[in-house]
This record gives C-alpha cells, structure tokens and sequence, in this order.
C-alpha cells in the first residue's frame, strides 16, 4: 500500500506562477521530529556532561578534604615533635652546666674512671633520604626529626653522666682550715722517723662542721683504732673518701650524703696530736692526692 503523500501549493500572486512540492508523511514527520528533539537531546546531553562534572568535582573535593586533613593533622604532629625536641634542647642546656671546680677535679681522675661514667662514645646519625614532594616530604621530616629525637636522647644520656661523675668527684675541701702535713712522705710526729702519709691533714677548731666534698653513701661510720671516729663515703665510680679524728660523727651507715652535707666535727680522736682533720682520697682502690682535685681555696 503506498504511503499518503502531501502538496504543498506556493502562489505568486504577482505573476500567476504557481509551485507545487510533494512531500511524503513518513520522511516528513521523522525529520520535523528529529529537529523538534534534537535541541532538547542536546541540553538532556549538557546537563548529564554537567552533572557528570559536578560528580567529579564533589569526589576530587573529599579526596582534598581528607589530604588536607591528613596534611594537617601531620603538620601538627611535626609542630609537636618540634617543640618536644627544642624542650629537650633547652633540658640538657640547663643539665649540661657543671661546677667549674667540680669539672675541673673530674678531668684530674684516671681515664678509666672517666670511660667507665661515660660508658662510650655516641655514633653520629647518617641521613641519606633526599626530600620528596607531599607525603614523601613530611615522611623524610618525620625520620629526620626521629633521628634528631635519637641523637637528643645518646646526648642526654652522656650529659646526665657526666653530671653524675661531676656529683660524684670530690672537689671541695671538706673543712675550712690550714694544712698541717701533705699526702706523701714526712716526718712521723710520734717517732720522729721517716713516715708515708696518705692523705692530707687539715688543722681546724675542734667541734668545726666536716663536709662531703661530694655526692655518695657513707659506707662507715664508727670507730677505727689510729684514725678515731672515721667516716668513710662511697662515691660511686671507684671513688672512695676517708675522713678521721672526728670529735663526732654525724651520719649513719647507708646514708645518702650530697655535696656539702655534714658529716662529722673536727676533733683529735684515734692517734692524734691535736684537733684536725684526716682526709684521704682512694680511685680504684689506689690513694690519691686529694690536692689534685681540691678546688681553690
């Protein structure tokens, strides 16, 4: 069956001529459809491509939100490492100060004792790791602030050690008087004959304040036939100090004693020609020459 057909009749009035154009109804409706709906398929297309971009936008957006978080809160952990790490800067500045007489009688005692308190030397932290971008960046900032951190903590402890030798090595006079007879050899004042005399005695007023010239234990307190009333304190670190002739003893067996603590009172008990003290220095149980740790006067 032959589809319908339509005329389109155009007349020009002015000269009579007229055209005649046929049009079949299929061709015709689907072509005044199809640009009837193009336009509309052509927006429908724009917003899905704009809802599409939106999409991507809103996604990329979180993506963002979460980095930015994430930077922040590394940030702030970096800000926190910092502040921690110039806190123990300023800790072991504050740590690092030592009595210039007490660090002055530790350089005099034996290398040994002076290895033995530092326990070693500290090895330096080699970074190899060049800086990256983003979160390679604040991953390198971490371990370099780590081993920053590590380095803080050796130098602490080598500090805190030193410290603890400087607390330890007796530098101050335990008395305030003259000295009678030298470490070294003399004459005896008993005998009158030749005589090694190991440790300093220092002439004072009887009943004068005796005091540890450093930090230790006392660990002797009671009477020792020639010295009398003796203290003897151990300082740790083979460092032992002896005090004798006291008229009285003033600590206790195990007690913790600091520097300039008093322990006993001048006096002239045990063999003794007056009223003095007897000190006497031992480092890894050999007698030393208190004079080469005592500070100045």
């Amino acid at each position: 069956m032959a589809s319908r057909r339509y005329s389109i009749v155009i007349a020009d009035r002015t000269s009579g001529v007229i055209r005649r154009f046929t049009l079949p109804l299929g061709p015709t409706v689907t072509t005044t459809v199809v640009a009837l709906a193009l336009p509309i398929l052509i927006g429908l297309g724009a917003r899905w491509s704009a809802r599409a971009a939106l999409d991507d936008l809103t996604t990329t957006n979180a993506r963002l939100t979460i980095e930015n978080e994430n930077y922040r809160e590394a940030t702030g952990q970096l800000s926190s490492q910092i502040s921690a790490l110039q806190a123990a800067v300023d800790e072991i500045g504050a740590t690092a100060a030592v009595d210039p007489a007490a660090s002055r009688a530790m350089e005099q005692l034996p290398a040994v004792v002076r290895s033995r308190a530092m326990g070693g030397g500290v090895a330096d932290v080699v970074l190899g790791t060049a800086l990256g971008p983003g979160d390679a960046a604040l991953a390198v900032m971490r371990d370099v602030l780590g081993a920053i951190e590590h380095r803080l903590d050796a130098v602490r402890t080598g500090v805190e050690r030193r410290r603890s030798l400087a607390d330890a090595t007796p530098s101050i006079w335990p008395v305030a008087g003259w000295l009678t007879s030298s470490f070294g050899n003399r004459r005896d004042p008993f005998t009158g004959g030749s005589d090694f005399h190991p440790g300093l005695d220092i002439s004072a007023n009887h009943g004068d304040q005796v005091l540890s010239p450093a930090t230790g234990t006392v660990s002797m307190a009671g009477w020792n036939g020639s010295y009398g009333n003796m203290v003897v304190i151990d300082h740790g670190y083979g460092i032992i100090t002896k005090f004798g002739h006291l008229s009285r003893i003033g600590v206790m067996n195990g007690q913790q004693v600091n520097r300039g603590d008093v322990i006993g009172f001048v006096g002239s008990t045990g063999r003794s020609t007056s009223s003095h003290l007897h000190y006497e220095i031992w480092v890894n149980g050999k007698l030393t020459n208190p004079m080469r740790l005592l500070a100045s006067r």
